[in-house]
């Protein structure tokens, strides 16, 4: 649950927080809010089968906005996705089926539901909609002679979206892409009293020319609000682990690495994304993070524990709590370290290292295994494995397990039966 602000106290939660970096008109929008509940909406194209933590910022400000009194429109872009948004890319989107975009519209609009209903505490947190409902049966021509006349070329080149793919190659089908998103301003705006759009940075050239678009079409002032796009401290690309990106599906991205991943996030950052990805209050924030080195320790793991609560479930990161202690503070039983089994008759003729940080997930293959312990990054049980042609037998097992390490973050348990 997010602090308490009502009507234009939310833009100052906002900006506190660390969410705002661009906005049309920051008196009119305080005004706008201050004057009564809002109706504002932020799209989603469903690319992927699943959201991961980029979308995450969208996301806590919705909650934030919703948690102040406003009113979330939550778009699922089943007809943009058909395109493809330039925005942000250096190449064109690889084109899905109908079939895989309804498919995943389906699997992200559950997870967008799920989450703001939780986040704001109640079941009808957010009012969910799909533009293929109104995009999929536009007459080309028409769309064209009513919508397109209003865009100019010359200055939808001047956006940065459209100036860095010419750069590398703007298709046609792309160039379209800001007339629907456009057009999606204008259907909610007249459809559910729409008048403010939130998105990440890279879309403010959209939400702008949307604005644009519904004044031109007599409708009412609309407003627009940019969130920063999240970089990490130490150059990594937000969202972006071992294992590829930090989905929030279950079956994609382990609960337990998902905590983990919050758990070790650079030390610079932890203030940042304690603002961004939590609702504690930021005067609690300020006293977890006054501290350094070590000590910071107790905020990283607040931070997964708050997120993993959110996005998984309390018991889900009960779980992944106790078996991150057990796995790197001795505290506690391993049960909730990932694990799997393996018979003891395949250690009696001795396995080779490398194969098993591979067959665990630990490496993507061996080439990453062998240079992991070379590197001096590998553990078994504690014994440091220092030879890439190590041979691991039923000598190694404690217990009846082995604990694989892969430098001092990862870790995996191995039942021996």
């Amino acid at each position: 649950m997010s602090e308490a602000a009502k009507g234009s106290d939310a833009l100052r939660v906002l900006e506190e927080r660390g969410f705002i970096q661009q906005c049309t008109d920051r008196e009119a929008v305080e005004k706008l809010l201050d004057a009564g509940p809002v109706t504002f909406y932020c799209g989603f194209d469903p690319t992927g089968h699943s959201l991961h933590a980029g979308h995450m910022i969208p996301l806590y400000a919705m909650a934030h906005l919703a948690n102040a009194g406003h009113r979330p429109v939550a778009l699922v872009g089943g007809g943009t996705a058909r395109i493809g948004d330039p925005s942000g890319k250096t190449e064109m989107r690889k084109m899905l089926t109908v079939e895989q975009i309804q498919a995943n519209a389906h699997s992200i609009g559950q997870q967008i539901k799920a989450f703001l209903d939780q986040a704001v505490g109640r079941g009808d947190a957010v009012t969910m909609v799909d533009n293929a409902d109104w995009l999929a049966g536009l007459n080309y021509i028409e769309f064209l002679r009513d919508i397109g006349k209003h865009f100019s070329v010359n200055r939808m080149l001047t956006f940065e979206a459209y100036k860095q793919r010419l750069e590398t190659g703007l298709t046609f089908i792309e160039f379209n892409y800001q007339l629907l998103q456009s057009y999606d301003f204008h259907v909610l705006s007249r459809d559910h009293g729409v008048r403010l759009q939130i998105g990440g940075d890279d879309q403010w050239g959209n939400i702008v020319a949307g604005i644009d678009l519904v004044r031109r079409l007599g409708g009412p002032e609309l407003f627009g609000l940019t969130m920063p796009l999240v970089t990490r401290a130490d150059g990594k690309k937000m969202g972006k682990s071992e294992k590829g990106a930090v989905f929030l599906n279950p079956d994609l991205f382990a609960p337990y690495d998902f905590f983990q991943y919050w758990r070790n996030v650079p030390d610079a950052d932890v203030r940042k994304f304690l603002l961004l990805y939590t609702f504690l209050p930021v005067a609690e924030i300020n006293e977890l993070t006054n501290c350094e080195g070590q000590a910071l320790n107790a905020a990283k793991e607040r931070l997964a524990y708050e997120l993993t609560a959110l996005v998984h479930g309390s018991a889900t990161a009960d779980e992944a709590l106790a078996g991150a202690r057990a796995a790197f503070g001795g505290q506690g039983s391993r049960e909730h370290v990932p694990s799997s089994e393996l018979a003891t008759s395949e250690l009696e003729g001795g396995i080779a290292a490398v194969e098993l940080y591979v067959s665990v997930g630990l490496c993507k293959s061996k080439g990453e295994a062998r240079r992991l312990i070379q590197q001096g990054g590998a553990r078994i049980n504690d014994r440091k494995i220092t030879d890439v042609e190590a041979q691991i037998g039923t000598d190694a097992v404690q217990d009846g397990e082995l604990l694989l390490r892969a430098g001092k973050k990862r870790v995996h348990r191995i039942v021996v039966r």
